[in-house]
């Protein structure tokens, strides 16, 4: 009679509910979403659906500003407004509809404007942690980006008309300390071992292991110990060239081949892992770019008591790389083709040494916050643990503020205005879109006997533009005539898939982890083709 399957430990409702997000950002980056204030200016269908993005996933909490009314307009674009809604509070609908979604997340509304916000509420924004704003005016836009960035809360502005979008973050200065790269190599740091390390790989001699035992050791074992011949015959250097590789693989090959049942010549699966090591695990580990930008950073050598807890653990991360050259371990291990006992026994050499760095920083970066004068809890030991585990992956953004974007007399797209089929041509009619808003208040184009001559007016607005900006390009017409068809319209599809595409930078925001856009993105539906410009 066969055992019964074990059963896996209990998930609670919670876990089970954001089973498929805890994947993605974890128990930590959960918390952040979940304490997290999130205001939507303008509940258009796009607006509905980025916060529809950012309720199910659970985020704290959500207000929209928005003084419109519901029209027939937004029951055609929102699946969130029904008929009976037209006359309603825009605002009011929206957030109990919302609310809906999600009972962990709590929803408020004003039934009042942005502007009317802006001019007699000074800090009202300053609480959010994140603010979003769809179908700006230029007029409310640059007051607002402006007092949003000298309070450093992140700006999310989204624009979504017919079959093009648009999404430009606003974020003064944003840390990522879990980036998620899309590919990484086993931290093995063979080229930098360290005593217990060392002796354990050194104990044991491949070629004098009969082949039953031989298929039972860590493929690192194995490595380490071709590495070791090699090295000794080529002048203490590891390979570096594809031949030279290879020829670290030949040496793996003669002694790791066996025969089947059939005389056939196989190679042993920890054998296989080893020779996979060779590609990407043989290599002086150097400190990535990025990471070694930040270690430069004025921010990081240059501290003071209003420091973050980022860069109070990145100047603690500084001195240990000038006084050992290299990051803390992260203290796993792949799986392995190996006996247990034999891949335990590595593992925990890992752990300990990943534990010990981070001991050391933990130290070196509690005295830094006690010299600057900060609190004891300022920097915790799970945080540093954190840190020091994804210490290769940290990132860091300073953007613009978009006041100064549409305030330049100049605006340097040389690079992007060459080609003929680049996005960046929408962005121009967009920017030219808003000035004739502001100019005309109405879409061009919104009326059907105004098609064509709003058509001349856009075009005469973009040149304009464009000459402000010191260029003499022309925008090809049926790139302006399609915009104008529109005619202001929000088609409800585009607006789900641009909408999802902002919560995703919202979350990323929320969560510091992966990177965020910088700083604007462009969508054409018509192509299913979108780019991102950092201008």
């Amino acid at each position: 009679m066969s055992s019964p399957i074990p059963k896996s430990p209990e998930q609670s409702d919670k876990n089970k509910k954001y089973d498929r997000q805890l994947r993605l950002w974890g128990d930590h980056g959960q918390k952040l979403l979940e304490n997290s204030k999130v205001c939507l200016i303008n509940a258009t269908a796009l607006g509905t659906e980025i916060l529809k993005s950012l309720v199910l996933p659970g985020i704290g909490s959500f207000t929209i500003v928005d003084g419109e009314k519901v029209t027939e307009e937004d029951i055609g674009s929102n699946f969130f407004l029904e008929n009976e809604t037209v006359g309603a509070s825009r605002a009011q609908v929206a957030t109990q509809c919302l609310l809906e979604l999600n009972p962990d997340v709590r929803g408020d509304y004003i039934d009042e404007s942005a502007e009317h916000i802006i001019a007699n509420t000074e800090n009202f924004f300053k609480n959010f942690d994140v603010v979003i704003g769809t179908v700006l005016s230029e007029k409310t836009l640059i007051p607002l980006s402006k007092h949003l960035w000298e309070c450093e809360v992140p700006l999310i502005v989204c624009r979504s008309i017919g079959f093009l979008g648009y999404i430009r973050l606003q974020i003064k200065e944003h840390t990522v300390i879990e980036a998620h790269p899309d590919s990484e190599s086993p931290d093995l740091r063979l080229d930098k071992l360290w005593p217990a390390l060392e002796e354990y790989l050194s104990s044991i001699n491949i070629e004098q292991l009969g082949r039953k035992e031989i298929s039972h050791v860590p493929p690192v074992v194995i490595l380490y110990y071709f590495l070791n011949k090699y090295k000794n015959d080529h002048g203490g250097n590891l390979p570096e060239t594809r031949e030279e590789k290879e020829l670290l693989k030949e040496m793996i090959k003669d002694v790791g081949k066996s025969e089947d049942g059939n005389n056939r010549l196989i190679l042993e699966e920890n054998f296989e892992q080893a020779l996979h090591y060779v590609n990407t695990c043989v290599a002086t580990r150097a400190i990535p770019n990025h990471v070694q930008t930040i270690l430069e950073d004025d921010n990081c050598v240059n501290l003071t008591q209003h420091s973050s807890s980022f860069w109070i653990m990145c100047s603690a991360l500084r001195e240990m790389v000038k006084s050992e050259g290299v990051l803390p371990m992260k203290g796993t291990l792949p799986d392995m083709a190996s006996d247990t006992h034999s891949f335990v026994t590595l593992q925990n050499i890992y752990q300990k040494q990943a534990q010990h760095q981070a001991e050391s920083i933990y130290r070196r970066a509690s005295q830094i916050a006690r010299d600057l004068g900060l609190p004891q809890e300022t920097i915790t030991e799970n945080d540093v643990k954190y840190f020091c585990k994804h210490s290769s992956e940290l990132y860091l953004i300073r953007g613009s503020c978009i006041a100064d974007e549409y305030e330049k007399t100049s605006l340097d797209l040389t690079s992007y205005l060459e080609d003929p089929d680049s996005l960046i041509f929408y962005y121009v009619i967009l920017r030219g879109l808003e000035r004739f808003i502001n100019e005309f208040n109405a879409y061009p184009g919104q009326m059907d006997d105004q098609v064509e001559p709003d058509i001349l007016k856009l075009k005469g607005i973009i040149g304009k533009l464009l000459n402000e900006w010191g260029y003499s390009h022309v925008l090809r017409d049926e790139k302006v005539h399609e915009v104008c068809r529109y005619g202001g319209a929000e088609l409800h599809s585009v607006s789900s898939i641009l909408g999802g595409c902002a919560a995703q930078e919202v979350i990323k925001v929320i969560t510091n982890q992966y990177k965020p856009l910088n700083n604007t993105f462009i969508y054409d539906a018509i192509n299913s083709t979108s780019a991102t410009f950092c201008l």
